[in-house]
């Protein structure tokens, strides 16, 4: 009965050396990687001879854990990281760009700083040098011609009409510097309730360096008669009761300044004179109003917007 051989076996063959004294016989074995292993030993222990062809082949996996020698190893999860290679090509862009702004920045605000001292050291120059003093304003005299407050039959409407005549004398102070002014809007008031008596104008005059100008018989008045409301009537008419009224003189123009080659428009100066007190004419002649101080107080200031 003949033996069935499976095609993954291979038959051993045994070769046989040597003579009845103790030859030697050697077995090629045929092992499961295709490779021919040879055994060796005495001739009468024929079978003590092995073979391994008729193992069987076994396919292993890779294992996944096992090293690879054609991929570097990651470093361990929890082990220090590897550096970072360093940049070696030029810096960016960007780095170079605010590089630029920032010289930039410093230069135009150095410039600024500069240009600001030069001119807070050349403004102190002049003032020291100049030394600029406001323009002074007075009223040596103010005359009352009328001042007549009437009542309607219903007693709803009320009117007011006046008369008023002063002078006005300006002085420029100064050796550099002139004045050109616009024409004056005059106001009188009564100086207890701040109602409004009169209105006038002042015209437009130049005053040169240490110039001295007079203004005679500047007339403020209140006609056509001026129609008041109850309340203003009111206040006024307590006023005018008394045995002496005070009155305030306010004036308000434009004016422009010019020291050498330099010239400042847009400035405004407000004229306040106060302390007036005059009792009332009854019939017409007029009254006269003193004061104990003529002088006049001038503030001047800048406009910075213009509509």
């Amino acid at each position: 009965m003949s033996e069935r051989v499976h095609p993954s076996y291979r038959q051993a063959r045994t070769t046989k050396k040597g003579s009845a004294g103790g030859a030697e016989a050697s077995a090629p074995v045929n092992v499961s990687g295709g490779q021919t292993t040879t055994k060796k030993g005495s001739a009468g222990d024929v079978s003590g001879s092995q073979t391994t062809s008729g193992a069987r082949r076994h396919y292993r996996p890779p294992n996944p854990h096992t090293a690879d020698d054609s991929k570097p190893n990651p470093p361990p999860a929890n082990g220090p990281k590897p550096n970072p290679p360093l940049a070696t090509g030029p810096p960016p862009t960007s780095k170079r760009r605010s590089n630029w702004q920032r010289i930039c920045c410093c230069c135009c605000f150095w410039s600024i700083l500069i240009i600001v001292l030069v001119a807070a050291i050349g403004a102190t120059s002049v003032y020291l040098i100049n030394h600029p003093r406001p323009p002074s304003f007075s009223v040596p005299s103010l005359r009352i011609g009328c001042v007549n407050l009437t009542t309607a039959s219903d007693s709803s409407l009320y009117h007011l009409s006046s008369f008023f005549n002063f002078t006005l004398l300006s002085e420029n102070p100064n050796k550099h510097l002139t004045f050109s002014y616009s024409p004056f809007a005059v106001t009188i008031l009564s100086e207890n309730s701040g109602g409004m008596l009169a209105t006038g104008t002042v015209p437009a005059f130049f005053s040169d360096n240490g110039n001295k100008t007079t203004f005679r018989g500047v007339i403020a008045t209140s006609s056509p008669a001026r129609e008041l409301g109850p309340e203003e009537a009111r206040n006024l008419n307590t006023d005018l009761t008394r045995p002496r009224v005070g009155l305030e003189i306010q004036m308000r123009t434009d004016v422009t300044m010019q020291m050498g080659k330099l010239r400042s428009e847009g400035v405004e100066i407000k004229v306040k004179c106060q302390g007036f007190e005059g009792t009332l004419p009854k019939g017409q002649t007029p009254t006269v109003a003193i004061s104990k101080d003529t002088k006049c107080k001038s503030e001047l200031s800048v406009k910075l917007w213009k509509w």
